[in-house]
């Protein structure tokens, strides 16, 4: 039977995981220090989905608003859906959209994921809607994020230091200015958008063309000269892409997602009625 030592010590951890923004610093912190990381990602938009992935392994879950049409009270569901199984959630906001990201963060959003970054001084505008003064103009105001309240004091003592931004490098104009974005001191990780890069390089939805590679390539060096996080969407993930990935220099990592694995599911499925017969 643990001693009364054992239990308090137990009793402080449960605590401290339970602390507002906890597993938001927890994540921050992995990304910081180029640990591998693994999300998931939902793009329909129902926090029963959500739910599922936060379940799983892994590190985050990804919900995307840029191609969707999930809108806030929807993302808020899924937000606490994460937060249920203990596991961060970053939305991936529409590009450049301040007040979208003020508004996910204050729903609780551990984080953003912000697409087609292209410059340093987008990502001093985007500092500025995620972090409170003095560090930026966040606006303090009563949200889910801090429990209407309760953890206030907390909430805002810990967010600047917590929530993590992502920025997303998918266009050539981007690549080009990877060194200048990977090293600026509010970046947590940087994230290549494998199919808006191939567009951007006039090859679009060939992820394997030698100009893709040889763009990823570059945001996978200066990541790592800059000590930041280097990810990327396995669309299809096997065991095999997997490695080939980590081999690539990437260090974090989105698997697939539920779009992405209903859709191999059903051509899986049409593949298997076909081959049986009897479809008209």
């Amino acid at each position: 039977m643990p001693d009364s030592r054992v239990l308090a010590d137990r009793r402080r951890s449960s605590k401290t995981d339970r602390a507002p923004l906890a597993i938001a610093a927890a994540l921050r912190r992995r990304f910081r220090a180029r640990h591998t990381v693994y999300g998931a990602w939902s793009s329909i938009g129902h926090p029963e989905i959500v739910s599922l992935f936060a379940g799983a392994k892994g590190h985050f879950v990804g919900v995307d608003l840029e191609h969707t049409t999930t809108d806030l009270a929807a993302i808020q569901a899924m937000i606490r859906a994460c937060h249920e199984h203990r596991r961060p959630c970053l939305p991936r906001v529409f590009p450049g959209h301040i007040e979208q990201m003020r508004r996910l963060l204050d729903a609780g959003a551990d984080g953003v994921i912000v697409p087609q970054v292209s410059s340093r001084a987008e990502i001093d505008r985007l500092v500025g809607a995620l972090r409170y003064p003095p560090e930026g103009q966040r606006s303090f105001g009563v949200a889910a994020a801090h429990q209407y309240g309760r953890a206030f004091a907390s909430y805002v003592k810990r967010a600047n230091e917590s929530l993590s931004l992502i920025v997303q490098v998918e266009t050539k104009a981007g690549v080009e200015q990877i060194d200048a974005i990977a090293s600026h001191p509010a970046v947590d990780g940087v994230m290549i958008g494998p199919y808006d890069l191939s567009g951007s390089l006039g090859v679009p939805g060939v992820l394997a063309h030698p100009s893709v590679v040889k763009a990823s390539k570059r945001v996978i060096d200066a990541c790592a000269k800059a000590g930041v996080s280097c990810g990327t969407h396995v669309i299809r993930p096997s065991l095999s892409e997997l490695r080939q990935q980590f081999k690539a220099g990437f260090t974090f990592f989105i698997l697939g997602s539920d779009v992405f694995n209903l859709q191999q599911r059903s051509e899986e499925l049409d593949a298997m009625m076909d081959a049986c017969g009897g479809v008209a």
